[in-house]
């Protein structure tokens, strides 16, 4: 079975991935399952950040990995994300809050090519 493409960037965050990537070097991220900023992307340092067996790689981003906790992935499994980023100042560690920006996550339900009724059933 083809694997479900589950995450996406647009280009003004691409954009800022690419800045901080030559600040910081290599990077990866991880949608925070409600801590500090609600549920929202956080972008680290790659190994700022500890991945276990109870994380979910959802694709990559600029090159990035993107990764979820499997709990929150349960809630989140039917669903496609958009890396984007916005103007405000978010309440988070993530790498862009210095800079007067945030990354949000625009999120849409896949279709039912992208991922057919008979993969929930047997989820």
């Amino acid at each position: 079975m083809e694997q479900v493409q589950r995450v996406d960037i647009s280009p003004e965050a691409t954009q800022l991935v690419e800045k901080l990537k030559k600040d910081y070097g290599k990077l990866i991220f991880h949608q925070s399952g409600g801590c500090c900023d609600g549920s929202a992307p956080m972008c680290f340092q790659k190994d700022e950040m500890y991945i276990d067996d109870n994380d979910v790689l959802l694709g990559y981003v600029a090159d990035c990995p993107f990764y979820m906790s499997r709990d929150q992935f349960e809630y989140w499994k039917h669903t496609h994300l958009t890396l984007d980023v916005v103007k405000g100042r978010g309440a988070s560690f993530s790498l862009e809050i210095p800079l007067g920006v945030r990354f949000i996550i625009k999120s849409r339900l896949l279709t039912q090519e992208e991922y057919p009724v008979e993969n929930t059933l047997l989820s």
